[in-house]
């Protein structure tokens, strides 16, 4: 059971903290409430792009990293498309530099054209690389275009191209950073060895000064259901073919999310999962297959994707596929096979919180959803998924009508 303490600052920072002294050491896991589904769509990218903004110096401080490392602490963050995620990790005697450093930059960054110019820079490289120079990069902007026709999930975290960041201008990146980073729209987690009565001090030394924001209320178009199954066909210079397939499914607050999250876990979770057991080892019809969701919070998307063996047509893997899903739907699954799931899942769980960071990054994003305290109560919502849930969810799931297919083929 993890123990977690509440604290609110005036100007709207929420505090959540948990005390472990079985290290010396101390995580700030800053969560914004802003992602890629927050921007315009001809602006996209910019939550991405603030990401790496947020290290090029604030107002007060001009180099982020240098104090970090005096300190002997490390740093990193990264961005979804629904929220943006920072975090830092000190001794406990130097840990009023996190505070410090994280208070500095959400008062203001540097907004410098040299800055912009240089994370510009760095960016628009990871969007070539990722995207545009890796085989198989570009998926994820053809899948989520297929899958999305009005949320704005059809852009990946990156941006929807790279023109969106090239173009952006000083007043549109200030405009942004005083929309969304603020300390009404954040949440601070303090774990490790830190009394909580510590962690109020320096919060409210160090964040208390920040004047609160209008925070814009975040009215997003609901994506409308799905009613045929969209196909796309793509050649590039791959090594192989390979298979997308993408299915609508629940919200994150929505109680069937984690029997979407029990059915991938069944699966491709494993060595005895069903996707490696039939389709990798037995059948041979694919090399490697996987599936998992995508743990969105508005209504996200159940993934498998695979490449076929050699010889192998994605008309016969994705028959292959479609075989294994009915199997969900029509024959109940097994009490046994499921627990195996349930306990692999479980075990998951309590050794990822042993760690003191993780305990702090969880914390702030049960804490967006409602309670930091829910974290107690996931292994007991994994528990309670039947077997009559995951068939009911499979048979309204895995229909064509909901489906979206993009075959990636190799070159010839």
């Amino acid at each position: 059971m993890i123990q977690v303490n509440h604290h609110t600052l005036p100007n709207g920072l929420r505090i959540v903290h948990n005390e472990d002294n079985s290290t010396q050491m101390v995580a700030l896991n800053l969560l914004y409430d802003v992602g890629a589904r927050d921007e315009d769509p001809e602006h996209t990218g910019f939550a991405h792009l603030f990401e790496h903004l947020m290290f090029g110096g604030s107002v007060n401080i001009p180099d982020y990293d240098a104090p970090v490392q005096n300190a002997g602490g490390e740093n990193n963050a990264w961005t979804n498309n629904d929220i943006t995620n920072y975090y830092i990790t000190l001794p406990y005697q130097n840990v009023e530099t996190g505070f410090w450093l994280e208070s500095d930059r959400m008062l203001s960054l540097d907004f410098s054209p040299q800055s912009l110019e240089v994370q510009r820079q760095v960016v628009i490289e990871e969007f070539k690389q990722r995207n545009l120079n890796q085989p198989y990069g570009d998926a994820s902007h053809l899948l989520r275009e297929m899958a999305y026709q009005d949320h704005p999930y059809r852009w990946p975290t990156i941006g929807k191209e790279i023109s969106h960041i090239a173009n952006a201008t000083l007043d549109e990146v200030k405009n942004f950073f005083y929309r969304f980073y603020a300390p009404n729209n954040a949440i601070l987690a303090v774990t490790g060895h830190i009394s909580f009565e510590e962690t109020v001090r320096l919060a409210e030394k160090w964040f208390g000064p920040i004047p609160s924001r209008n925070i814009p209320k975040r009215e997003l178009p609901a994506e409308k259901p799905q009613t045929a199954i969209r196909r796309r066909s793509v050649e590039r210079k791959v090594p192989v073919d390979a298979l997308y397939m993408a299915f609508h499914m629940c919200n994150r607050f929505h109680a069937e999310y984690h029997v979407f999250d029990i059915i991938t876990d069944l699966l491709s979770n494993g060595r005895s999962s069903r996707f490696i057991q039939t389709l990798v080892q037995e059948k041979k019809l694919f090399t490697s297959i996987d599936a998992y969701i995508s743990g969105s919070l508005d209504e996200g998307l159940l993934h498998i994707t695979g490449k076929p063996a050699s010889g192998i047509t994605l008309e016969q893997a994705e028959e292959a596929v479609w075989q294994e899903l009915d199997k969900l739907k029509t024959i109940p699954v097994a009490e046994e096979e499921l627990e195996k799931v349930k306990n692999r899942y479980e075990s998951e769980q309590i050794f990822n919180n042993i760690n003191y960071l993780n305990v702090a990054t969880n914390l702030a994003f049960f804490e967006l959803l409602g309670h930091a305290e829910d974290i107690n109560l996931e292994v007991g919502k994994y528990r309670s998924v039947t077997v009559g849930q995951i068939q009911d969810t499979a048979c309204r799931t895995f229909v064509p009508e909901n489906c979206n297919i993009l075959y990636y083929k190799a070159i010839k």
